[in-house]
């Protein structure tokens, strides 16, 4: 595989597309506004400029793979020549599956379709394509340049062998692909869903605040931070989005989000993204600090 498409130029897509190039793949990277194309380079340039500095990366082979990516709007003309479609987009199963149906259409038939969603069923998605034994999940963490993790799901019918090429391709993308089969969550969300949920229910119910919450986390098990800044990191809504798949997924009433993270995702406090969630974030600055409503 040598050319890969990228749909969405948002976080995930941007970092997806960065590790691509950077690993010397041809990317398209699509968008529905050039504005967010933009954006996306800049970050990506960003990115690369810290990898520059830290000597992990030459000056030569940053530009080189700025020089892989080309941006498009228009999703045919970005998939046209696609050996791989990697989906980036929000995680919202109507939108991936008008995506899917389109790329099926545009796409060479060799190409394999990737998703990376987080959650939603690669089964799923396979469904409403002529190919679903070329369809596949690719979940790559966040940021995705630092992250070594990728989740490889495999859909209900997606073949052994577009498996084990996205397995070797993860591989040469100096990732560490596992092998995960496809129901509500996978495994990284599976487990650590119902984690954030329940530090939300502990915050909720007063058990106690913000930042005793994560100290324990972070102090007790070790975790590079704690499941409340975490969650404004993923995003609430995304947090809140995966939690209803998950319930809706197995039917089981554990999975129920907090009613804490249904108020504060419907009334615009999404985390990082919108500036606030369970903290306040200022543009530039790295200093933590517990957003007034939860102050004590």
């Amino acid at each position: 595989m040598k050319n890969i498409s990228v749909i969405g130029s948002g976080t995930m897509g941007n970092g997806i597309a960065h590790v691509f190039a950077q690993h010397g793949f041809e990317v398209s990277l699509i968008d529905i506004k050039q504005e967010f194309l933009d954006k996306a380079l800049a970050t990506i340039r960003k990115n690369l400029d810290r990898q520059v500095s830290k000597s992990t990366l030459s000056e030569e082979d940053k530009n080189a793979a700025l020089r892989r990516i080309n941006t498009f709007t228009d999703l045919e003309d970005g998939v046209r020549n696609a050996d791989l479609v990697v989906e980036a987009a929000s995680e919202n199963l109507g939108l991936k599956l008008d995506i899917f149906r389109k790329i099926d259409q545009f796409s060479p038939q060799k190409a394999i379709l990737a998703s990376n969603t987080s959650s939603i069923s690669i089964t799923k998605i396979a469904a409403v394509t002529k190919r679903p034994s070329q369809v596949i999940g690719m979940h790559f963490m966040n940021p995705v340049p630092v992250m070594r993790l990728v989740e490889v799901i495999r859909g209900y019918s997606t073949s052994g062998d577009v498996t084990n090429r996205i397995m070797e391709l993860s591989k040469n993308l100096s990732k560490d692909p596992v092998e995960v089969n496809d129901y509500p969550g996978f495994v990284a969300n599976r487990i650590l869903m119902p984690m954030i949920n329940e530090a939300i229910s502990s915050l909720y119910e007063g058990v106690a605040g913000v930042y005793e919450i994560d100290t324990v986390m972070k102090l007790g098990m070790a975790h590079p931070m704690g499941p409340l800044q975490l969650a404004d990191f993923i995003g609430l809504d995304v947090c809140l989005s995966i939690l209803r798949v998950l319930q809706d997924g197995f039917g089981n009433p554990k999975y129920a989000p907090c009613p804490l993270l249904v108020n504060m995702v419907e009334a615009g406090f999404k985390g990082v993204k919108t500036g606030e969630g369970f903290y306040q974030y200022t543009p530039g600055s790295k200093d933590l600090v517990v957003a007034p409503r939860f102050k004590k």
